[in-house]
């Protein structure tokens, strides 16, 4: 193994030692800052009308594509941001969140299917924009983001997903 590749792999473990720390602290409730848990999560859900859908795809094998579906069938008003998308499902898409805010209003929540280390600049925008909550998709932790969004007056979301919690909602 040469020494690019040691330095490498190195690299990798300690990505995935920090994801899974990262992980342990949100299961343990050992944040820097407080994230809700599924009843709270729940109670967001329930007072939404507005969701901005980061990462929203138009290709049906996507999870973004069927929990958009899902939530657009439950009467949300859903607003893709993807800037490689046209539209998903009929719905125009914007390129940013300040584009969709500017185009179609304010959101509830903002829904980022987008992977852990790419989520910063979502969660600023989701402050500058002033959303109620920054929703992270199941397996998204980023406690940066979390942090923004928290000092921003931002509810924080990780690890959940926004149909998985409402159909648990319509369950009781």
């Amino acid at each position: 193994m040469t020494d690019d590749e040691r330095a490498e792999h190195a690299a990798l473990r300690a990505a995935e030692r920090a994801r899974a720390i990262a992980y342990l602290d949100l299961e343990e409730n050992r944040g820097p800052v407080p994230v809700l848990d599924s009843e709270a999560a729940g109670e967001v859900l329930r007072s939404a009308r507005r969701i901005a859908v980061v990462g929203a795809s138009s290709n049906p094998g996507r999870p973004s594509f069927g929990v958009f579906r899902y939530l657009l069938h439950q009467g949300y008003d859903c607003v893709p941001v993807n800037p490689g998308e046209r539209d998903v499902l009929g719905v125009p898409a914007f390129r940013t969140l300040r584009e969709a805010v500017d185009g179609t209003g304010p959101f509830d929540i903002v829904d980022v299917f987008r992977r852990s280390e790419l989520c910063l600049p979502h969660a600023r925008e989701a402050v500058d924009v002033g959303a109620r909550c920054l929703w992270l998709q199941l397996g998204v932790i980023n406690w940066e983001a979390a942090r923004i969004a928290h000092d921003g007056g931002l509810a924080v979301v990780m690890d959940r997903c926004t149909a998985i919690e409402h159909r648990r909602l319509r369950g009781r």
